[in-house]
């Protein structure tokens, strides 16, 4: 999610890192790759965590809905207004931001 390799890939996608235990300290740039500075790392780390905290309903919302066959079947049987107040439901439960 936001750990320092997913950070340095959100940077550069093609950068070739490792890094032990989480520590900055211990980061190795691999084949060339040009190193990003930690306070870079960091606030892209940070970014992704906003991001990922931002997305919450979205997850929530996701584990909670009708299965996709069952969303259609309420579609033939109950009609597109139907449908959507079975969805409301879970949207309502789970607002954005």
């Amino acid at each position: 999610m936001y750990d320092i390799c997913s950070a340095v890939l959100a940077i550069n996608p093609k950068a070739q890192v490792g890094v032990s235990n989480e520590d900055y300290a211990k980061i190795e740039w691999m084949n060339g790759t040009t190193p990003i500075s930690v306070d870079d790392i960091k606030a892209k780390q940070a970014e992704l965590k906003t991001a990922y905290d931002n997305a919450k309903y979205q997850r929530d919302r996701a584990s909670e809905y009708p299965s996709i066959a069952d969303q259609l079947d309420d579609l033939y049987h109950n009609g597109i207004d139907g449908w959507k107040t079975t969805i409301k439901v879970t949207k309502d439960k789970y607002p954005k931001g």
